[in-house]
């Protein structure tokens, strides 16, 4: 089961000075991950703080679940029965649970029909996209410190309160297997997510509004921003333009990026 701690952002992160690796962390990097285990322990959209730290840590529990590599080793998903070595006990659905693992273990065999099917099983697309959210968030955070050959951070214990639920009306479903909102200016309550077209990347989470914001600051941190990204004389901290696409280009094709 994965520990978790009292929770309180300040005690979270000490690697920007920490004995454990040669070179400073970027302050910018620390406080983007402090951030984002603030907005894992507490309510989300649809999900309870309880229900966000189970996530993660099914999320981190899926690299060692027995069925998993079973099930990815055959020819079809469905082809295999069995259960998934699940650590958070009775937190969320069954399905929910299948879901994170499936995410995290097996995702190019994902489906529009398996999404639509989560509905019935108690995952409502609106779920599914706040998951989503809460594990790309800790896969991306683990990956930095198995890159810095950095032990994963311990979860912070979940904050109480309820999560908000709301649902924005301009989401429709198009050219994604989720409903997104349209490509363009927004406006209303999320006039601060975008302003004019954006990459369907940026739309991905939009039916959960909050979900784009907490990637936002989270990305801001690991990857370029635009204006750095159309400048090739410009770098990040120690590295060069052309280092960090040396890097980058060299990670893309390891992973078979897609993009």
């Amino acid at each position: 089961m994965t520990t978790t701690t009292a929770f309180d952002p300040a005690d979270f992160f000490h690697y920007a000075s920490s004995d454990q690796v040669e070179d400073p962390i970027r302050e910018d990097l620390v406080e983007a991950h402090r951030e984002a285990w603030d907005r894992i322990a507490n309510p989300g959209t649809w999900w309870t703080g309880s229900q966000r730290i189970a996530i993660a840590a099914e999320a981190r529990a899926a690299d060692y679940c027995s069925f998993c590599r079973k099930r990815r080793e055959a020819l079809s998903p469905y082809s295999e029965e069995g259960s998934h070595d699940a650590v958070s006990g009775d937190a969320l659905p069954e399905a929910a649970i299948d879901a994170i693992h499936r995410v995290v273990t097996d995702a190019t065999r994902l489906t529009q029909n398996w999404i639509e099917g989560l509905t019935a099983q108690g995952v409502p697309d609106t779920h599914y996209v706040e998951l989503l959210s809460v594990v790309v968030s800790i896969r991306s955070i683990d990956g930095f410190h198995n890159a810095m050959g950095l032990s994963p951070e311990p979860l912070p214990s979940p904050q109480e309160g309820e999560p908000s639920r709301m649902r924005p009306g301009a989401a429709v479903l198009g050219e994604a297997w989720v409903p997104m909102l349209p490509n363009g200016r927004q406006t209303g309550d999320e006039a601060d997510l975008w302003q004019g077209p954006t990459g369907n990347v940026i739309r991905a989470m939009s039916l959960v509004p909050d979900a784009v914001r907490w990637l936002k600051e989270l990305s801001a941190a690991h990857y370029l921003s635009d204006s750095e990204m159309t400048d090739f004389t410009r770098g990040r901290g120690p590295l060069s333009r052309a280092q960090t696409e040396l890097v980058a280009g060299r990670v893309s094709s390891i992973n078979e990026c897609f993009y």
